[in-house]
């Protein structure tokens, strides 16, 4: 249960300014004011994918109480954005969380012994089962987490 509350405060929304360029790549140039960052997409789907990586490595390796503060939506909105010029421009807020975003980014594997039967060992060898595979599984479904 502490797991799924503590993922819950790792999670943060940050304003971000969408300029569809409306051309044959429907490029969507993106730009999060807060955290001093430009990218792009292509879709809207994909602009938005790439706001949420762009503000998670940007607060990877910072404690909670080092994340900028969020500005307003609207204030964003008033201000004189990068891409003026460049097409039509929404904003929105994006979310992400940190946690799970940490998670993925380092997904280096460790080494563990597990104690099986014999007998257990030797049915999940002949029906080609991932004993590994499977205790990750169950060690995330048990935690909460997803990958």
């Amino acid at each position: 249960m502490a797991i799924k509350e503590e993922a819950k405060r790792a999670a943060v929304v940050y304003p971000v300014l969408f300029t569809q360029t409306h051309d044959e790549r429907d490029t969507v140039l993106i730009e999060i004011p807060d955290l001093n960052g430009l990218t792009e997409g292509f879709g809207m789907a994909d602009a938005i994918m790439m706001a949420r990586d762009y503000i998670g490595s940007a607060c990877y390796e910072k404690e909670e109480s080092e994340l900028p503060k969020a500005s307003d939506l609207n204030e964003v909105l008033s201000r004189e954005n990068t891409f003026d010029g460049d097409g039509d421009t929404i904003a929105s807020l994006v979310d992400i969380d940190l946690e799970a975003y940490k998670r993925k980014m380092n997904s280096k594997s460790v080494r563990k012994n597990v104690t099986l039967p014999c007998w257990l060992n030797e049915l999940a060898e002949k029906e080609h089962i991932n004993v590994s595979r499977i205790l990750q599984d169950a060690l995330m479904d048990k935690l909460g987490v997803a990958r």
